[in-house]
């Protein structure tokens, strides 16, 4: 105690405003801001406000399917999807991610998974523009698949 400094927790320890309980499945993207508690199952992306320095936990019990964007990412269940954490992520010893995880700084606790590329990049905001340019490139394949089936189709009624 004497001459000792208090050293800063890595990561912010405040109060979780947003719980998804184990009784709960959400089917759709989740935007938050602050800190999200995952107990239940999310079908979609969980992303954070820019610029907010939020909190996501996932519990042992939680499960996401979908890609996750947040500053701040404490990983203790289950996530099917690419994790973006421009500040710390931390894997718990039960967490199992199928995906490629994005990060600044990483803890893992022995016992934890990733079935996926590990990527370190210093740059808080290249992690989301990542996230951004995927979701983008997925969006224009999507329409790029769909302009030629429509194509098709009316190319299709006219040789007949």
């Amino acid at each position: 105690m004497l001459g000792k400094k208090k050293q800063k927790p890595r990561r912010p320890t405040g109060s979780f405003d947003t719980l998804i309980s184990s009784r709960t499945t959400i089917e759709g993207d989740v935007h938050f801001s602050g800190g999200l508690h995952v107990d239940g199952r999310i079908r979609g992306k969980v992303l954070a406000e820019d610029g907010s320095d939020a909190v996501l936990r996932v519990s042992e019990v939680g499960e996401i399917t979908g890609d996750i964007a947040a500053p701040h990412v404490i990983i203790n269940g289950t996530v099917h999807g690419d994790v973006y954490a421009s500040a710390h992520l931390e894997l718990a010893e039960k967490a199992a991610i199928n995906g490629s995880v994005y990060y600044n700084l990483i803890q893992m606790a022995m016992g934890s998974s990733v079935n996926g590329n590990l990527v370190h990049q210093r740059e808080p905001k290249a992690l989301l523009t990542q996230e951004k340019n995927t979701t983008n490139e997925a969006e224009n394949a999507s329409a790029d698949a769909e302009a030629r089936e429509l194509a098709e189709e009316e190319g299709g009624g006219k040789s007949e």
